[in-house]
């Protein structure tokens, strides 16, 4: 599935719109070059699930941490991942066998060391927005 967002506002709509559509586990590859938008769709997909505070990266935490309702997600930044095999270190699998949403930001990062995804996200520029791309192991489920 593509679809063009016009701006940064739509990038937070398309998130939001995720919300409902993801199943409560899944592991989301998000990928795009710096500033493509990855963490204003994660922020959107929170803002949805009635998360307030600030939304920023976890270019340096690796990880952030949500709990909204009975919902737990986790937002990766591996930007500055040097070697995937620091995912072990930092128990990644522990993360995955939860009940719980996973995006990733820069997933090329942690070849190896990371499943397949249920969904994949590309966010590229075109033009003055953006344009998405939308994968699925299974489409039926966000078609």
């Amino acid at each position: 599935m593509k679809q063009y967002l016009e701006n940064e506002a739509a990038t937070e709509r398309f998130g939001a719109e995720l919300w409902a559509l993801l199943p409560t586990k899944c592991l989301v590859f998000l990928h795009g070059h710096l500033g493509a938008g990855k963490t204003t769709l994660v922020r959107g997909f929170l803002r949805a699930g009635g998360y307030v505070g600030t939304v920023k990266s976890p270019t340096y935490n690796l990880v952030e941490e949500y709990t909204l309702g009975s919902r737990k997600i986790f937002h990766f930044d591996l930007y500055r991942l040097t070697d995937p095999e620091e995912l072990e270190w930092i128990g990644i699998r522990d993360y995955f066998d939860q009940d719980a949403v996973c995006f990733i930001e820069w997933p090329d990062k942690g070849e190896g060391f990371l499943p397949e995804p249920d969904r994949t996200i590309t966010l590229r520029a075109e033009e003055d927005g953006r344009c998405l791309t939308i994968e699925a192991a299974d489409m039926a489920k966000i078609n």
